[in-house]
């Protein structure tokens, strides 16, 4: 049952093909929504913590490699076997109420995610003298346009291609900046230490995360051994981002004009220098770029899934999401303090998601052979609560 039953999922043209052949051929869905989860957001969460911590909190990142695996790895194994996503599963094995019940908010968890990547966009464009008024109803039509387009399969190759120019730009700032002296352990009970905790917890693991890689791999295929190996690759990947990320921002000023879109680029460029400065305002709006596209995607095959519509609804899905997500940072001047709170609501809306996918794996009746047992029903549960715990930590 490794192999996606034939006849379970009927898809239009796959959207995740790249490669046709050879040993890359089923590569992409964990790759993609790593890379994604390296996001504008995220990005301004790693500043916030090297401003305020330096590389006190590098330990912690390490550590979210694992939970950041084990939740994904459940949800691509599910895609993998079944040949179907979330949405579909939920609704094929309770009922479309129950279904639309935990997508929904998923739905919703997700235009809060494009409020952060839209949020980080217009602070990252005021680096290039680009205002929020002009920057975010221009990038609202090229993230429209590109699903519009309809040739999903090369917007794969182009979100193949930003997550390369992602790593270029991550590890060219690092450089320009240089490795300080630093130690990387440290830990705190302070308010601001245990919230960037939390920050960081809900920047490594979202809702649309669970989708997008189920559905991605029902449609491309693949073994659940494939599954495994490309999903701790990406997590490696993706946590090795955030924490080159962290020693960028290290010595950055945390002071109030930190927040604002001219105090974040003159403490950007006090650190980095004026290429370094051009080089990470290309890395956010570029990542940015790429979430905005996998959120939207996960977001709306989730929603038409559940709910059993066509998928010729996904677009208009994919587009009213969005609305809401362009006009809220031109309503709120602190950018960066948006995004942080977003990252912490980020980790509850979690717990919906996260537990049916933790149920289906498990499933027999679903799963077969390939259910979760023992050390990966163990690791998934204890992953799940262990990020969700650290939301309810900084509520407190």
């Amino acid at each position: 049952m490794e192999q996606a039953q034939a006849g379970s999922l009927a898809p239009t043209p796959s959207i995740f093909a790249p490669f046709a052949t050879g040993r890359f051929r089923h590569w992409g869905p964990a790759w993609i929504v790593m890379m994604a989860d390296v996001d504008a957001a995220s990005i301004l969460t790693a500043f916030a913590t090297g401003a305020a911590y330096h590389y006190a909190l590098l330990w912690f990142l390490a550590l979210l490699v694992v939970p950041l695996f084990f939740i994904q790895e459940a949800a691509g194994r599910i895609g993998a076997v079944t040949g179907k996503g979330l949405g579909e599963l939920a609704r094929g094995r309770y009922s479309t109420t129950v279904s639309a019940l935990i997508v929904f908010p998923m739905a919703g968890a997700d235009v809060v995610c494009y409020i952060a990547e839209y949020a980080a966009i217009a602070l990252a464009l005021t680096i290039f003298g680009i205002p929020p008024l002009l920057s975010l109803p221009a990038v609202f039509v090229a993230h429209v346009a590109l699903v519009a387009g309809g040739k999903i399969r090369w917007v794969e190759r182009v979100l193949m291609a930003i997550s390369g120019l992602l790593i270029i730009t991550v590890l060219v700032a690092l450089f320009l900046r240089g490795v300080l002296p630093y130690s990387p352990v440290y830990v705190s009970s302070a308010p601001a230490y245990v919230f960037l905790m939390a920050a960081n917890a809900g920047a490594v693991v979202m809702p649309f995360m669970l989708f997008y890689q189920s559905s991605a791999t029902a449609e491309r295929g693949g073994t659940v051994r494939h599954v495994r190996r490309e999903t701790l690759f990406a997590a490696v990947a993706s946590e090795v981002l955030m924490i080159a990320l962290v020693m960028i921002a290290a010595g950055l000023s945390p002071s109030t004009s930190f927040f604002s879109p001219r105090g974040f680029s003159s403490a950007l460029s006090a650190v980095a220098g004026p290429y370094g400065l051009v080089v990470l305002g290309v890395g956010l709006v570029a990542a940015a770029f790429l979430a905005l596209v996998v959120i939207s995607l996960g977001s709306a095959w989730g929603v038409v899934e559940a709910l059993g519509l066509p998928r010729s609804r996904v677009f208009w899905v994919y587009a009213l999401e969005s609305v809401p997500a362009v006009i809220v940072p031109l309503l709120i001047p602190s950018l960066l303090t948006l995004v942080l709170v977003l990252m912490v609501a980020l980790v509850l809306i979690l717990v919906g998601p996260g537990i049916l996918v933790g149920r289906l794996a498990a499933d027999p009746g679903i799963m077969g052979s390939s259910a979760s047992r023992g050390f990966w029903k163990i690791g998934y549960w204890a992953s799940l609560a262990f990020v969700v715990g650290c939301g309810v930590i900084a509520l407190v």
